[in-house]
């Protein structure tokens, strides 16, 4: 019954994450296309979650809700370290449009025209230090490990 209860308290977490996003999206921070890609994990978690609050399969869903917070936390980390420098994150949405020496005036027009406005490598708020990015790595990790609990209770 306990494995239950915090496979369920994960999946509440990944939703409260999905709600906290879509409240900065509200206030006015657009999301990059790491950011997007990043709540595509939660989604599946709050699935997960659903599916062992239907059948009780607690040992089942709990790897299955563990893998999706741990591909979130994944996620987050790699956006983290885009922002932060420690790598390069993709072209399309860090400012790059590839070698602009051999592009013609009109194609250098075309990809900056279809460039996305929000950059993956810059910090739209942070708080303590850490971005919105960051903050998903520390919570995505802990509901990673809500969830291997739950998995081990399941026995």
């Amino acid at each position: 019954m306990r494995g239950l209860r915090l496979g369920l308290m994960a999946g509440a977490g990944s939703a409260a994450l999905l709600i906290a996003a879509l409240g900065f999206q509200a206030a006015g921070y657009a999301p990059c296309e790491l950011c997007i890609l990043q709540r595509w994990p939660h989604l599946a978690a709050v699935i997960v979650a659903a599916l062992l609050w239907l059948t009780g399969r607690v040992r089942l869903f709990a790897i299955l809700g563990m893998a999706a917070a741990a591909v979130a936390t994944g996620l987050a980390i790699y956006h983290t370290g885009v922002e932060i420098g420690w790598w390069p994150g993709p072209a399309h949405c860090s400012g790059g449009v590839g070698d602009i020496a051999r592009l013609s005036t009109q194609d250098l027009m075309a990809k900056l025209q279809a460039a996305p406005v929000v950059r993956c490598d810059e910090i739209a708020w942070s708080f303590l230090g850490l971005s919105m990015a960051g903050w998903n790595a520390l919570f995505s990790a802990g509901l990673t490990l809500i969830w291997a609990r739950a998995a081990g209770l399941g026995r």
